[in-house]
């Protein structure tokens, strides 16, 4: 029986690498973790998430003002152009701008608010800041705040947003 001994160092042998391998990438996989952490944006959580709760009910006011008056929209896009047709029930005299609120449901760093001006017979114009694909969160206001349309767009359907007032149950 021959005993067999190695008496190399202990960084030329490969079992002390292997067994040191394991919690290496761990403590790296753990900076990248942290490093992410700190600078990417939560863009779900909002700052003043109390005051935005406590205008639910203002909220909800001019959704019934919009649909007492039976207002109606279709919301156009063209490249960077944006274009708005609005129709009600009764007569009524529209603003010279309305405001298109288009809000990115996880991204708040691509939300865009277009002013749109009135371009007659009821349309509005207006351009965009960026260019917009996929799933938008919509809403349509007028500048006094009487009244709101807002709905789900999915811009890339190629089709318009048809916008109708409905009442609060």
């Amino acid at each position: 029986m021959t005993l067999r001994s190695d008496n190399g160092p202990w960084y030329k042998q490969h079992w002390p690498w292997i067994l040191m391998a394991g919690p290496a990438v761990v403590i790296v996989a753990g900076i990248v973790t942290l490093w992410l952490a700190v600078v990417s944006n939560d863009g779900l959580v909002a700052d003043d998430y109390y005051k935005q709760g406590l205008t639910v009910n203002q909220r909800l006011q001019r959704d019934q003002t919009a649909a007492s008056l039976g207002l109606r929209a279709d919301l156009m896009q063209s490249d960077l152009s944006v274009r708005l047709l609005v129709s009600s029930d009764i007569p009524l005299a529209l603003p010279d701008v309305i405001t298109v609120r288009l809000s990115h449901p996880t991204r708040a760093g691509f939300d865009q608010l277009v002013a749109l001006k009135s371009e007659g017979g009821n349309f509005y114009g207006g351009k965009l800041a960026e260019a917009i694909d996929g799933r938008w969160l919509v809403a349509i206001e007028d500048p006094a705040g009487q009244w709101r349309l807002h709905g789900e767009w999915l811009v890339d359907s190629g089709e318009p947003l048809r916008l109708t007032a409905k009442a609060a149950k």
